[in-house]
């Protein structure tokens, strides 16, 4: 994959029943990117990647995929694992991942010995002749996740990939995407699950209420909320107040507040001259969850001051 983008938005926007689903969405997906569209359930990813693939037209706005501004001339370079799955269930798992794969342009024989491969690779060797009727919900959707990859394809775009899968089969999921960026290809996917996108995502974009939200890198995003730090002193004493930030508030045996912008070492000085000194110092950056929450919170919040006003 050498194209800068591989995936760029300007100004999307659909409309369902004259309410705007996605409203004036920009995106830019780098090329060899794991990239993440973070949002609530209703914010308008699957629309937006709908919008992307050329599923659905746009009422607004421009795209491009893979350098082609009508994305389904791209098709055969593309992986798409949909919301909602989907195998003929009197097929083997071989057969589905092959079927997948030749819907791409895949040779039929090519297909069939890859699929061996990835099942292999994937811990399902076993159920390489198995009808997917008889696979686990787990297995099946691993099976179908390979058909969306086994002609290797440039990009991969996956809406909601983790939903229904175990611990174990995420790992292999997890595993399996980080193989494919790897290989050369760029992964975009959709998810409200925040420790896949924390653990994955080279840049990622929330959604919320149909519009982008933020933007950015996790470590950004996690920069938008302040570190916080947890002090615990010698032996416990009011006094220790008056040398902590505004915001401090007791916590256990010790005290609670926001990293100042100048660092913690400013304040280490005093409370040690004063003989209150450090009996334990923790500084608890925020996580991408916590970030999330903040962002998705103030836009609900926006809007129910609307509806007040209305």
């Amino acid at each position: 994959m050498t194209d800068a983008w591989a995936v760029t938005a300007e100004g999307l926007v659909k409309r369902f029943e004259g309410r705007r689903v996605v409203d004036g969405v920009d995106l830019a997906v780098p090329g060899g990117a794991i990239y993440g569209v973070l949002g609530p359930n209703g914010a308008g990813k699957t629309t937006t990647l709908r919008m992307l693939l050329g599923i659905i037209e746009p009422d607004e706005g421009r795209r491009t995929l893979l350098g082609q501004s009508q994305p389904r001339d791209a098709g055969d370079r593309v992986g798409y694992l949909p919301e909602e799955r989907g195998l003929y269930p009197a097929m083997k798992a071989r057969e589905a991942i092959a079927f997948m794969g030749a819907l791409r342009g895949l040779p039929w024989r090519e297909g069939r010995k890859r699929a061996a491969t990835l099942l292999e690779q994937a811990g399902l060797g076993h159920a390489v002749d198995e009808k997917v009727r008889k696979l686990s919900k787990g297995m099946a959707q691993l099976v179908q996740l390979l058909g969306s990859v086994v002609h290797q394809p440039d990009l991969i775009v996956l809406d909601e990939p983790f939903s229904g899968l175990d611990p174990v089969n995420q790992e292999k999921l997890e595993a399996l995407i980080v193989a494919e960026r790897d290989r050369g290809a760029t992964i975009l996917f959709s998810t409200h699950v925040m420790a896949h996108a924390e653990r994955l995502c080279d840049r990622l974009a929330i959604i919320a209420g149909g519009k982008r939200r933020f933007e950015g890198t996790v470590d950004d995003a996690r920069a938008t909320l302040p570190a916080q730090v947890h002090y615990l002193p010698h032996a416990a004493d009011p006094a220790i107040a008056a040398l902590l930030p505004h915001d401090a508030v007791p916590e256990g045996n010790g005290w609670r507040f926001t990293l100042p912008r100048d660092g913690i070492e400013p304040l280490l000085t005093p409370l040690i001259q004063a003989g209150h000194g450090i009996a334990g110092l923790t500084i608890e950056r925020p996580t991408l969850h916590e970030a999330f929450v903040r962002v998705v919170g103030a836009v609900e919040a926006a809007r129910q001051q609307q509806e007040v006003r209305a």
